[in-house]
């Protein structure tokens, strides 16, 4: 029809081969690479989908990209969503599988128990903090993180850095998760595993003063920790490993923005219904109360 449209109307050219006109501009335009509405769609959502992936970093996979779709109202299926990652050859990252390593303990002054038995989050905030030192590489040597993460939010609220894994480091990041919080409940629970900067007797000292209780698993046993550990993953995988730094100061203001931004205000996390730590905790806040019964 196109090849004989000049000697020929479409008209009548549609009415002997049996097809209709509108079918024929329709393939008119396809082939004059003019999108229909399904591709228009499809491009429209590739975009968006492109957008998240690469505002997160390049790291989030098809759950959570389909999540924070969601959270700025674009309601499609995860499966779709996956769809237009493989489609656009993009591909968040997974945590690598964690290799166990045994914790070498102190010398125990006291018996601290393990208040927790991997129940870290114990349904509310300021019931379970958890904690463990972490390393990470500089041009100019190591750099030993510490961090203290309230088990319900998942948020970090207490972190330090410095050249040493002392316990002066595990103090000061709980100091200041202790600060952030303000006033307490009697019954806060402090976890981590049987290290030394963890068990020892300064540590045994801080603890009484911030009235805190003091928590540890079992020696050798990583799972008693695991979510200090999980924390660890998604730091090393994320960001970690994908950077590199010249001197000790980039990494801690690197680490630092990560924690406050990313991983505390931005990441949203499957544990928490795919919302951020701080965004979870001002909707905990943000509930109504509830109704009081009506008096009898």
């Amino acid at each position: 029809m196109v090849q004989e449209k000049a000697n020929y109307e479409v008209k009548r050219m549609a009415r002997l081969l049996g097809v209709s006109r509108s079918g024929f501009y329709a393939w008119v335009a396809r082939q004059a690479g003019q999108p229909g509405p399904q591709r228009r769609e499809r491009d429209d959502l590739d975009a968006k989908v492109r957008t998240v992936f690469i505002e997160s970093d390049e790291v989030y996979g098809a759950p959570r990209v389909h999540a924070q779709l969601a959270r700025e109202g674009t309601q499609v299926d995860v499966k779709t969503v996956a769809r237009s990652m493989a489609r656009q050859g993009l591909e968040g990252i997974s945590p690598k599988k964690f290799t166990p390593v045994t914790t070498l303990p102190g010398v125990e002054a006291h018996t601290i128990p393990d208040r927790v038995r991997r129940g870290w989050d114990q349904g509310g905030l300021d019931r379970c903090w958890i904690s463990d030192i972490t390393y990470l590489r500089t041009g100019e040597g190591w750099v030993y993180l510490a961090a203290v993460t309230d088990g319900h939010s998942r948020r970090i609220i207490g972190w330090a850095m410095d050249t040493h894994m002392h316990t002066d480091l595990v103090e000061r990041a709980l100091r200041m998760a202790h600060t952030l919080r303000g006033e307490l409940p009697d019954d806060v629970v402090f976890h981590a595993d049987r290290g030394c900067q963890f068990t020892s007797e300064q540590m045994h000292r801080v603890c009484q003063d911030l009235q805190v209780l003091q928590s540890v698993g079992r020696t050798g046993v990583c799972w008693d920790n695991a979510m200090a550990e999980s924390v660890w993953a998604t730091l090393k995988t994320e960001f970690y490993d994908r950077h590199t730094w010249s001197t000790r100061a980039e990494a801690r203001q690197a680490v630092a923005r990560w924690i406050e931004v990313v991983y505390n205000r931005r990441r949203l996390h499957s544990s928490l219904g795919y919302v951020p730590p701080v965004e979870f905790e001002m909707n905990l806040f943000n509930k109504p109360a509830a109704e009081a019964p009506e008096a009898a």
